[in-house]
Formats: structure tokens, C-alpha cells, sequence
């Protein structure tokens, strides 16, 4: 059976790593995704030392630190024609595959490219492809896995063709990162959970108003349009033991009911199953 996890963005701006990890230990969470970027909420240069600290405070919170999170796809795509930019995005993945084996993390969120008026899609397609089997080597030498997510960048658009970039990539430690809201537009997750089967590295929790049609559209879990039940019964039939990891921005008063709301609805998905 899949863990409850929450992710470092549901808490406001600001907020010490530590007491986000202490009030999602007390919520009753069992596993926690931590986010890096230039301007937080934690730094690309923590040192190995560092990540150990924190991982110890985790463990002694009863906390798995699952994975790691990061915004950086989008402003240096491993998609982009420009050799200076595409460099820069491997440089940055590089360095978080090895900030998450410091902190004992299984697994690096990845946006795999971008579709743009400048990057046409078999263009993406080709460039994300040999980016992303470059980073496979750093992470079957870290023992970190690669998980591509499904995102709002016009690519990869289907769990048929997710599961073939995955697979072209022709590495172990490359698989998939389904989140169960972004898709809701255009697919349903629980067919992207059957149809990527054993390359489901990790999932994000979130929920989605498809009337609404663009950001407006997330809610909170069990408020959408995700067929939750069916979602359920994908994982228990895949053996999905790894977390259902909470990705929801943080609410601008009553930051600790907003955990115990996440918390209770994934006990409720849970009990689904």
C-alpha cells in the first residue's frame, strides 16, 4: 500500500525546512518531497553535510525524504536548441541527482522539454530524448532515479507516448512522475497509472475542475473531477508501494487545516482501495 507524502511548496514562503517537516510528521504524513531552486525554498550549493543533517531530522520524525522537486525545468529546458541553455538544465539535474542520493532520496522530479512557438514538437522530442540519456548515466551512478512528469509544456501529451520516451531512453533508472491532476485536461490518470505500469517511479496527488480549464481548475483533493476511486484501484492492482505525494499551493491563512484536509483525503483515497 502506498504512503501519504507531502511536498515542500504546500508550505508558505519562507518556512524553515525543519518545522515543514516537524508539522507534516505531526499531520500524520510518512514521507516528505523536498524542493530546490535559485531562489529556494532550498539551495542548490547545501553541501553533503548538510543533506545529511536534514536527513537525520527527518528520520527522526518518522519522515522518508522520497524525493526531490525543483521549478528549474522551465527556465532551462533540456528541450532547448540553445546549446548554452540545454547545458545548463543538465548541469542543474546533475546536481540534484546528487543532492538527492545525499539526502537519501530515490528519486528527481524532471520536466523533460518544452513545446514553444520556437521548439517544435519532434524538435523536443529528439533534443529531451538525448538530454535525458545523458542524465541517465549520473543517475545509475548515484542510484537515483529520473522521474519524467506529466506538466502543462505541450509534450509528451499521452501515456502511450510517455511510456515510449521512457523506454527509448533505455536506462533502469529512468521512468514516470504521474501527477494525477495535470493530465485531467486532455486524459485520465488512472489510465496513464495502467498503461505506464511498472515505469511509475512516483505520483503526485492533485485534483482537477475540468469546467475550469486552466490554472483556476485545482482544487483540493476530492473536489475535482479525478476519478479517485479509479485511481485507487490502478495502484493497489500495480502494487504501487511507494508515496502519494500532496502538491497543492499553500493556502494564505490556516496553513495547519490545510494539512490535516490533505492528510484526511488521502486517508479517504486510501481507503478506496
Amino acid at each position: 500500500m502506498w504512503t501519504k507524502g507531502i511536498n515542500q511548496w504546500v508550505f508558505p514562503a519562507g518556512t524553515p525546512v525543519e518545522r515543514a517537516m516537524e508539522e507534516a510528521a505531526q499531520a500524520g504524513f510518512e514521507a516528505f518531497e523536498v524542493c530546490f531552486g535559485p531562489d529556494g525554498p532550498l539551495p542548490l550549493e547545501m553541501t553533503g553535510a548538510e543533506a545529511a543533517a536534514l536527513r537525520r531530522h527527518a528520520e527522526s520524525l518518522g519522515l522518508a525524504l522520497s524525493s526531490v522537486a525543483s521549478g528549474m525545468g522551465w527556465q532551462f529546458p533540456l528541450s532547448s536548441p540553445d546549446p548554452a541553455v540545454r547545458e545548463r538544465g543538465l548541469e542543474t539535474n546533475r546536481r540534484m541527482l546528487q543532492l538527492a542520493a545525499w539526502l537519501g532520496a530515490d528519486t528527481l522530479l524532471v520536466v523533460p522539454g518544452l513545446v514553444t512557438p520556437e521548439v517544435s514538437y519532434d524538435e523536443a522530442l529528439e533534443t529531451a530524448l538525448a538530454s535525458v540519456r545523458l542524465l541517465a548515466d549520473t543517475a545509475e551512478s548515484l542510484g537515483v532515479g529520473i522521474g519524467v512528469e506529466n506538466v502543462w509544456n505541450k509534450f509528451l501529451l499521452s501515456p502511450v507516448e510517455m511510456r515510449d520516451f521512457i523506454d527509448h531512453c533505455e536506462s533502469p533508472r529512468v521512468g514516470a512522475y504521474v501527477d494525477t491532476g495535470n493530465m485531467m485536461p486532455y486524459g485520465y490518470p488512472e489510465q496513464y497509472l495502467r498503461i505506464l505500469g511498472r515505469r511509475v517511479l512516483k505520483v503526485h496527488a492533485k485534483d482537477f475542475r475540468v469546467s475550469a480549464g486552466n490554472l483556476d481548475g485545482f482544487v483540493m483533493l476530492l473536489e475535482g473531477d479525478v476519478d479517485w476511486p479509479a485511481v485507487a484501484a490502478a495502484l493497489r492492482d500495480m502494487d504501487y508501494n511507494g508515496p502519494m505525494t500532496a502538491e497543492i499551493g499553500p493556502y494564505r491563512h490556516g496553513g495547519g487545516a490545510q494539512l490535516r484536509q490533505i492528510s484526511t483525503a488521502l486517508d479517504a483515497i486510501r481507503e478506496m482501495a
